[in-house]
Order: structure tokens, then sequence, then C-alpha cells
């Protein structure tokens, strides 16, 4: 079992995201923070456009759901080494009528379809979820928040602990669910999206994307 499965955190912590000390936004190129964008899994193909104006990124990705023991979505990436703080705004822009569309912030050992990671996940019907599958192939386990249709997601990595945290629009931080999962040396970290239909797309706009690592953290793989 996962001693940290039933962790949780009730109270808002009044942390601003700007607020952490001594940290390394990473550099935004041609792609924004990103190196690669894939379809993982069985999907209809997806694709990312990145507005440098804005610093936003348009994501369209299908697949019929990101849980279980195997993954099916579209997957915008950076290889990266030791701890991380990941966060972002969603904005779905499909018609809504498939309520466990979701878009994630995830950690993730690989590319392949059933890999262990940590996510946070906010599904369109607005709740949000922590999801985490321990060893490759293994079943997906979640942890729902308390609040739905957040401001912004947010999950932090130190060693193999993954906090997920919901932030208000005063930017203030409700970590609400932590998990160990082990992932070993340069990992998959980045933005997704599942349309929750094998035979479907869905569209969503992630905004505000921040990924910060800790002043001395080991460099971007940009393989």
């Amino acid at each position: 079992m996962n001693l940290w499965h039933g962790f949780s955190l009730i109270l808002a912590f009044a942390l601003p995201i700007s607020g952490m000390a001594a940290a390394q936004q990473l550099a935004s190129g041609p792609q924004g923070i990103f190196t690669g964008s894939t379809d993982v899994g069985k999907t209809l193909p997806g694709a990312t456009i990145f507005d440098a104006a804005t610093g936003s990124y348009r994501v369209s990705g299908g697949g019929a759901d990101l849980w279980g023991s195997e993954d099916d979505f579209h997957f915008d990436w950076v290889l990266l080494s030791g701890d991380a703080t990941l966060t972002a705004d969603v904005r779905f822009l499909s018609d809504g009528s498939v309520p466990l569309e979701k878009a994630i912030l995830i950690f993730r050992q690989s590319l392949d379809t059933a890999s262990a990671y940590a996510d946070i996940a906010i599904h369109r019907d607005g709740h949000t979820t922590i999801q985490f599958r321990s060893v490759s192939g293994g079943k997906t386990e979640d942890v729902e928040a308390p609040e739905r249709n957040p401001k912004s997601i947010r999950i932090e990595r130190k060693g193999n602990l993954f906090t997920a945290s919901t932030v208000t629009a005063d930017g203030k931080i409700t970590p609400f669910s932590m998990t160990a999962v082990a992932l070993d040396g340069p990992i998959y970290v980045g933005i997704g999206l599942c349309a929750h239909n094998a035979n479907g797309l869905t569209t969503a706009v992630f905004s505000n994307v921040s990924l910060v690592q800790p002043a001395g953290s080991p460099a971007v793989n940009k393989k």
C-alpha cells in the first residue's frame, strides 16, 4: 500500500506561486518550455499550438482514458532531472458533452502507455484529482480535491513525493494530497489532454504555464 495515499490537507496555505525562493524558471523557446509533442497510446492524432505572444498552449487530444493500467492521451513534454513544480491555468474549449475529459500536469517515467506516473488532472465537469500509477503496468489510483473549478492546478515533485494543489485567483495554494511514486533518472514532465473518447478529440488552452526547479538542480535534458 502507498504510505502517502491517504495524506490530505484541507486548509489553504497562503503561499503565492511567485514566492518560491532560490528557484529557476525554464527558458521558453519556439515551442515554449516543452521540446516534444507525442500521442501516447491509441488515440486520434493530437496537436499543440504554442502562442509566443501570450505564452499559452492550445492542445487538441484524443484517447479513451488516462486511467487503469494503460493511457491514451496527447502529451507535450520536456525531459527533466531532479525536483520541479509545474503550474498552469486550464480552459476547455470543446462543447462540454464529455464531463470526464481531463487536462493534466504530469511527471512520467516514459512514453510507454503503461508507464508509472503522477499527475494532477482537472476534468471538464470541474472536479480535480491527483492520479498516480506507482509501477509500470499497475493500476491507477486517485484522490479528489475538495475544491471544484480551481483557477490553477499545481503539482510539485520533491524526490519521490508528489504534492497536488489547487490555486485560487489570488494565488493561494491549497495542497490536497501527497503520494510517493519512484521515478528514476530523467523523466518526462509536461501537459496533457485526454478526450475520454476513443473516437474523438477535445481542445483546451493551458496558460500561465510555469515549470520551476530549485536553483542548482540538474539541467534540462533536451533530447
